[in-house]
């Protein structure tokens, strides 16, 4: 079977030069930085949410999968739903101290809260 790799170029425009050749972006991701250098900030989010409070984490360098993981330890401490994507965690509700608790008590000393 033919390698057709149609779908990996997507929104490349046409060219007419005869030496030109497409070159693939890799997307790498950073490696996780050490929970003691994270500067993470804790703040409390009202923005897009209808009017509900969520906890918001930002700041947190490192892999998808990282990210994804400490997401799910600090909703399951809160007991609560919440995502974590984009660099970011959202925890639903006010758990502001209680995250900033939960963060250090993890090694993350460099956690600040915001606002």
């Amino acid at each position: 079977m033919k390698n057709n790799d149609w779908k990996e170029r997507l929104n490349v425009v046409y060219s007419t030069n005869p030496n030109y050749s497409y070159e693939k972006e890799d997307d790498e991701e950073q490696a996780s930085l050490e929970p003691s250098q994270q500067k993470l900030r804790v703040q409390l989010d009202r923005k897009n949410r209808g009017g509900k409070v969520v906890t918001l984490i930002t700041g947190f360098i490192g892999t998808e999968n990282d990210l994804k993981e400490l997401g799910k330890l600090l909703k399951s401490k809160c007991g609560v739903g919440g995502s974590a994507k984009d660099g970011e965690i959202i925890v639903q509700g006010d758990f502001k101290q209680k995250v900033l608790e939960l963060l250090k008590k993890e090694g993350y000393t460099q956690t600040k809260p915001v606002g």
